[in-house]
């Protein structure tokens, strides 16, 4: 099995980062945009698409600013983190999603974010 590797992708986005947070942080906000159902207990995240489940640990937060998660089947140095920037120039509210995937698979993951960040813009009248 090769090697993951961190890759960090940028979306600019017209939204408060308080309320863009409340989509990247909270289950209900997660079930808008990232999967079809969402669930928290104990800092265990359970992500449905399509009948299949998927669990994640909360590694850190901090509000406004970002989430980290990392997937229980995944490698222990492994995560996937939601994190939102202010840019000094522009202002502008940029989110950021840093994640790991094999270097062969990094596009077609970084279309998976795409697409699924397309849909919170969408959510949220971006």
């Amino acid at each position: 099995m090769s090697k993951k590797i961190l890759y960090v992708l940028e979306y600019p986005v017209r939204c408060s980062p308080g309320i863009l947070f409340e989509f990247l942080s909270t289950p209900a906000g997660l079930q808008e945009w990232f999967a079809d159902k969402v669930d928290e207990r104990d800092g265990i995240f359970t992500f449905g698409w399509n009948g299949t489940e998927e669990k994640a640990e909360l590694l850190d937060k901090e509000d406004a600013k970002f989430i980290r998660f990392h997937w229980l089947h995944s490698q222990k140095d492994e995560y996937f983190e939601l994190a939102i920037e202010k840019s000094e120039v522009t202002n502008q509210t940029i989110l950021i999603v840093k994640d790991f995937a094999e270097k062969k698979e990094i596009k077609d993951q970084s279309q998976l974010w795409e697409y699924q960040v397309k849909d919170l813009f969408h959510r949220i009248g971006s």
